[in-house]
């Protein structure tokens, strides 16, 4: 196609897709292709980036071990050993391609900083200007749960943020969602586009592998992180990785021709079958195998949004009043007056959850003309602590709407909760700043708009799914 713009690409590959359950043998088939597709996509123009699993599995292999330990240190050994010979062999089966290659290793901590984050984008980015296909995955020799991102769909969204990718591809062993599981009913029909994942009514119960175990709800919840940053994102069969060209083909033609847009969408009968939307296929683009598709959202959040949202490890809960959630959408940072409570060891420069609640007792909050767009529920409804003076309603829902670095520690905040700026000083004895957190470090949980709504895997959720390194 002439005027074919350049794309970013991301990869990801999980370990039942690249190493055989029982054996822990590496499918070299599988690899084979998916080296060969990325050469090809490569030498199309377009930027690629993998994020591969299956250095546990392949550690088991290489030192005989039949089952993954439980104690943290023997599969961190393992994976060490693991890591070693999939890049190997990843570096072998690219070389005999010309194509170089470069591994990148994180864990949550890596990006936590700030610093580190933008470093850790500045390096991407070089790689992908130099031509090399860098291949990440989780440090699993160092990480443990407090630091991990949980499962590599997690990882490979945020690395897809960090690139500014335009697809990111969830390799995995189903062709695509359905609406019920169909290795049990016969019935089962694909999903093949999402535009609202919050709306999304997909079966989930397919579970990961023995070795990796992050399942599909993991990647329902990568694909909303994606979505959210403007990447398309696709669920699609790990076993014919040659497919992705084709996908990114059929996609891109409708975009490029204007033939196929997200606005087209607005009956579910089209949200699940796109072809009803098609008016006509370009020459030599054919419509590729099943696979589902999740609409990017057209307003993304990208950058220090991004980071601050998903990013960051939650250490605690600010709950403030709905003045306050009125300022905070209007643009002004968060004043200790419309802090109704806290909960949580945070400390100075945290990250924390905004929850907004209802305040019972009457106080002078930011008051703010600007309606207020529905929140997202908070689901750990622990998170609510009792106290003997209740301040706000706890029958209500806890709603979560977004994450703020904070300039004062979580007893420093319980201290001034409530009070104006300017009674700080003589409370605390000095004055770091008048606000709790400055705007420019709250990112608001976008809710209001049709689309891909983003929630970020808190630590406390990691038990859905851990797919191994």
């Amino acid at each position: 196609m002439k005027g074919r713009r350049n794309l970013t690409i991301v990869i990801k590959l999980g370990t039942s897709s690249i190493v055989d359950e029982k054996t822990h043998e590496p499918l070299l088939s599988v690899l084979s292709v998916i080296v060969e597709t990325a050469v090809q996509l490569h030498k199309d123009g377009h930027r690629v980036v993998i994020v591969s699993s299956g250095a546990i599995a392949i550690g088991l292999r290489r030192m005989e071990v039949e089952k993954r330990p439980k104690h943290l240190p023997a599969t961190q050994a393992l994976a060490a050993v693991g890591q070693c010979r999939l890049m190997s062999l990843y570096d072998s089966l690219f070389g005999h391609l010309q194509q170089p290659v470069a591994q990148i290793l994180l864990t949550r901590n890596d990006i936590a900083d700030r610093t580190q984050y933008l470093n850790a984008q500045n390096t991407f980015a070089e790689l992908l200007d130099m031509g090399v296909i860098p291949i990440v995955n989780e440090n699993n020799t160092i990480a443990v749960s407090e630091i991990n991102f949980g499962d590599n769909d997690t990882l490979s969204a945020i690395t897809a943020a960090m690139v500014q990718a335009d697809y990111l591809f969830l390799m995995t062993d189903v062709d695509c969602l359905y609406d019920k599981n169909p290795r049990i009913y016969a019935d089962a029909q694909p999903i093949e586009v999402v535009q609202d994942i919050s709306a999304l009514a997909a079966d989930v119960s397919t579970a990961g592998s023995s070795l990796g175990t992050g399942g599909m709800s993991t990647k329902i919840v990568a694909a909303r992180l994606a979505s959210s940053a403007g990447v398309t994102t696709v669920i699609a069969r790990s076993s014919d990785p040659g497919n992705i060209a084709n996908i990114v083909r059929y996609v891109q033609a409708f975009k490029e021709t204007q033939i196929y847009s997200s606005s087209s969408l607005s009956s579910p009968a089209e949200e699940t079958n796109p072809s009803a939307s098609i008016i006509s296929l370009p020459n030599g683009i054919s419509k590729p195998p099943l696979h589902t598709r999740f609409i990017p959202d057209p307003h993304p959040i990208r950058d220090r949004s991004f980071w601050l949202l998903h990013g960051l490890a939650p250490h605690g809960t600010i709950y403030i009043d709905e003045g306050a959630h009125r300022a905070l959408i209007a643009k002004a940072g968060l004043l200790p007056v419309g802090v109704v409570d806290v909960e949580g060891p945070f400390a100075q420069q945290e990250a924390v959850r905004l929850v907004v609640v209802k305040r019972l007792s009457k106080h002078n909050s930011p008051d703010f003309p600007t309606s207020i767009p529905a929140p997202i529920p908070l689901t750990n409804s622990s998170l609510l602590r009792e106290s003997e003076n209740e301040l706000y309603d706890k029958k209500a829902p806890l709603l979560e709407i977004g994450r703020a670095l904070v300039n004062y520690s979580a007893t420093q905040v319980a201290r001034i909760k409530g009070l104006r700026s300017t009674e700080i000083q003589s409370v605390l004895g000095y004055a770091d700043s008048e606000y709790v957190a400055l705007r420019e470090n709250i990112s608001l949980l976008k809710t209001g708009s049709k689309g891909s709504g983003t929630v970020t895997p808190k630590l406390a959720d990691r038990s859905i799914g851990h797919e191994d390194a």
